[in-house]
């Protein structure tokens, strides 16, 4: 998505992140009086509000469509035989050691816990925290793990975003969906032919919609950042600088050291002659923002590169660009932890695991486009 500048989106994104904490702290710093600072940020508020409603109001139809296709499509492990068992087990594998990376840094870094009690106070004044937030963090994972199954998956998808619901919410929607997948993988094909193509069509649709709401990323993102800048300071500046550091140390890490590691054992290859083999896909990856893009790429690279077995490559390769993004589950392990240590809700080390298994099927079941994470 280029507009007439030429500029990329995540250019633009960027941008508008920088405006928006620059104006943000440029009102702060204008000797307006705190009541002038907050009149004005409340009139920019809303354009942020519109922007991330515009992302929320996808996020019950892709989470059903895109976690029900993609388990749907892996089909029947007895049919795939041991090339699908492996892809699989190295997928969970490798995205569990990513996640606990991302977890690991959280925890011995905890960029969330620099912010001060008055800006944690006016945090929880623009998002208060669902009635079930403080009973959620207490109570035990059995307890959260029943809630998980929905007695009425509608309701749950009704109220997914109900400060005061006490069910499952979006949790309990993503298990309907994984058990959906299922049951649609083990359906004859013939019998369940329209049913997928009506999610399928659903996924397609919904795509285009988050497509068309990132066009707008620059502004809702500036105007984020705007409001939070202007109220809070420089102490945005310092806690996202922290999160985003955490993220791509972490990326790094799992890049350079668990597949490093991998090759070296498993492949039987130096990492740098990978690397250097794969670096035309690593640049088409980082300037796409989406394995399903980079795929075409990645296939040329196994076949020319590393001469293997094309059926072999096309299975794996195209699986894997959908199942296997470690770095999406890694950046999702760290922003909810560091979201958690913003709002002060403590996380056990039960439940922290249990979120290391949600940011594995989440990396499994999310789009491989720009911005697929988002809805997840």
């Amino acid at each position: 998505m280029k507009p007439k500048t030429g500029l990329p989106l995540h250019n633009r994104i960027f941008l508008g992140m920088a405006l928006g904490i620059a104006g943000g702290i440029g009102l702060r710093l204008s000797g307006l009086s705190p009541e002038r600072v907050h009149a004005a940020a409340r009139w920019v508020k809303p354009v942020g509000d519109v922007f991330m409603r515009f992302l929320f109001m996808t996020v019950i139809p892709i989470a059903v469509s895109a976690l029900a296709l993609g388990v749907a499509e892996i089909g029947d492990l007895r049919r795939i035989g041991r090339m699908g068992l492996r892809t699989l087990l190295f997928t969970v594998l490798v995205s569990s050691v990513a996640v606990f990376i991302g977890v690991g840094l959280v925890n011995g870094l905890q960029p969330g816990l620099s912010l001060s009690a008055e800006n944690r106070r006016l945090l929880l004044e623009r998002f208060p925290l669902p009635a079930s937030a403080t009973l959620s963090a207490g109570s035990g994972i059995l307890e959260t793990l029943v809630k998980i199954v929905p007695k009425n998956p509608f309701e749950d998808m009704v109220r997914a975003f109900d400060p005061s619901y006490d069910g499952g919410g979006i949790l309990a929607v993503i298990f309907f969906a994984l058990v959906l997948g299922i049951a649609l993988a083990s359906c004859p094909p013939e019998k369940t032919k329209s049913f997928k193509a009506a999610l399928e069509g659903l996924y397609e649709v919904m795509m285009r919609v988050i497509s068309m709401g990132m066009r707008f990323a620059p502004i809702g993102v500036f105007a984020l950042l705007f409001c939070a800048s202007a109220t809070m300071g420089f102490a945005v500046v310092n806690i996202l600088f922290k999160y985003v550091a955490v993220v791509l140390a972490g990326l790094l890490l799992h890049l350079f050291g668990t597949y490093s590691v991998l090759l070296a054992f498993f492949g039987r290859m130096r990492p740098s002659a990978f690397f250097r083999k794969t670096s035309d896909v690593m640049l088409v990856a980082f300037s796409t923002s989406s394995s399903n893009a980079t795929l075409p790429t990645t296939l040329r690279a196994a076949s020319e590169g590393f001469k293997l077995k094309r059926e072999v490559s096309r299975f794996v390769l195209t699986l894997g660009a959908t199942a296997n993004q470690n770095g999406t589950a890694l950046y999702e392990g760290v922003t909810v932890l560091f979201l958690a240590q913003c709002f002060g809700i403590p996380m056990s080390w039960a439940q922290q695991i249990f979120i290391v298994a949600l940011c594995v099927l989440a990396g499994v079941g999310t789009a491989g486009v720009p911005g697929g994470s988002l809805p997840a």
